[in-house]
This record gives C-alpha cells, structure tokens and sequence, in this order.
C-alpha cells in the first residue's frame, strides 16, 4: 500500500517513545501518557505496508506557540524522503505563529532551510548524586489543585512561551512524578519535578530565581526518590552559567546536546531562572 499519514491514535504513540528510548532519549516512565494527553491532536505518523514508519509531535499550546518533537523515522525508512514528508505535512498545516524544538545539532541547517532560527543551546548533564542538605520550612508537595498557580508562576516570570494548564496537569499529578516548591508572594517562587526514567531519574522543570533556591530544590528532588544510587539527568539551557555551575558541582557531565531553535519570533524566556528545562520533546 503507499505511504499513508495521519494523526496518531493514544495506542500508537507508546510506540514512538520505544523508539525514542532506542534511540537514546532515555524517556521517562510516565512520558506516553502524559504527552499525548497534553495535545492528542498533536501526535502524528507516516505508515507503510509494514506499519508505523515515521513520528513526529507538534504539540500546539495556543495560536501562538506551539512545540515539535519525536521526530523520528524506522531505520529501514531512513534516507527515503518519507520522514521529511511527514515534517512538511505536519508543519505546513500548523496554525501557531512560533514554533519551538529542541534538535540535534547537527540538524541545524536542515531546520534553518524550514524557517527555524538558533536561539541557544540546552546541555544534559548526567551522573550518579549522594543527595544532601536540610529541608527547609517552606518547601511543600505540589498537587494537581496547585497547578493555576504554578501556571501563573512561569506565565508571570516569563519561564514557558504559553500557558500550559494540561501539560502541568499530568507532570504535578502524575504518581510517578514528584513535584517540590518553595513558598513565594505567588504562591511559589520556585518549583522543579523529578520522574523516573528508563534509566536513573531526570529533573525538569527546575526554575528558580537564585541558585540557592536551584541547589534547596535540586537536593530535595533528590533525596525524594526512591532509588538513591541511580543515575541523574538535568537539561541546562548553555546561557545560564549557574544552572550548569549547580551541575557540575555536583559531579555532573555533559553527555548530550539540543539547540533550541525557533521559527517565528523567539519567546522572551527568563534563562536565569531556568536551572532545567522540563523536556526536550515539549519544551
């Protein structure tokens, strides 16, 4: 049969983050679910005779902004043309006005040629953490009934390009995930989640207004999980030096590198108080 493309169903996507973990993303346990629930107009796939044989997510927040992500074509598809086909359908028919990703560096050009521009680059940093430190009075459990006013939070310090009520919906109140904060004049003046992934645990988001809140949270979302000696992975936007300062002091290592790119006009992110980024599929 010829190639056929259309919008993945919630069955299908667990698929392509099989792919994504193959691949080397490491994604985490909970990642299927709580991406697709996020936008589930916003998954979609390229098949052939054999099934599923191309991804890619354009996750749409608003009108305004949206996100690329898994874009990732079969090995046996690779050099064919039909992942780029699927790029071009999804894209051209997609309604925000600024589209975000996080790429390979090495397929900078290739985005540049589709209208996207280099904004900076992320570094994940990985490595086995001994958690320590204190708990601090006014540290406390996010829940699924704090999620407005974390919305408010990053929409009020310029922390995300959108609100994202759903995505925050399922990244707090997952049962998998823990979320922390610190208490603040908005209700929280800082917030980070740590989840588990195939491998060891990652952190993100971790946003916060000095590193002394970074280091309070970080060592929090540490000590929170249940595996102690498993690895660690944190995604550090390059432009925030303390943010790969608290990394590295901690024994971290650069093991992998995005460059966030953007195609229409590039949010006005506060990188200074983004110690982690929440995912390089979502933004």
């Amino acid at each position: 049969m010829p190639d056929k493309i259309r919008r993945l169903k919630s069955f299908e996507f667990p698929l392509a983050v099989e792919w994504a973990a193959k691949e080397g993303w490491n994604p985490g346990l909970a990642d299927a679910e709580v991406f697709f629930n996020t936008d589930p107009e916003g998954f979609w796939g390229a098949f052939d005779k054999q099934g599923l044989a191309a991804v890619i997510s354009a996750v749409q927040y608003s009108s305004d902004f949206g996100f690329v992500g898994f874009y990732i074509c079969r090995p046996d598809r690779r050099g064919s043309g039909l992942g780029y086909r699927l790029w071009q359908a999804v894209l051209e028919g997609s309604v925000p006005k600024t589209i975000g990703l996080d790429g390979v560096v090495g397929q900078q050009d290739n985005y540049r040629k589709s209208g996207f521009e280099f904004a900076h680059r992320n570094i994940r940093f990985g490595g086995v953490v001994t958690a320590s430190g204190e708990t601090p009075d006014d540290l406390f459990t996010l829940a699924v009934d704090d999620i407005a006013i974390v919305d408010a939070f990053e929409q009020t310090c310029n922390l995300f390009a959108e609100s994202r009520i759903e995505f925050l919906r399922g990244w707090i109140g997952h049962d998998k995930h823990k979320a922390l904060a610190l208490k603040g004049p908005m209700g929280v003046r800082a917030y980070g989640v740590i989840r588990p992934c195939l491998e060891g645990h990652k952190i993100g988001p971790l946003f916060s207004p000095n590193a002394k809140d970074a280091k309070t949270l970080f060592c929090a979302l540490l000590q929170s999980r249940d595996d102690q000696e498993g690895k660690v992975y944190l995604d550090v936007p390059e432009p925030n030096q303390a943010a790969v300062d608290l990394a590295t002091a901690h024994g971290m290592v650069p093991e992998f590198e995005t460059a966030r790119m953007y195609k229409g006009t590039a949010p006005k992110l506060d990188l200074d108080m983004i110690f982690g980024i929440s995912s390089f599929e979502l933004g």
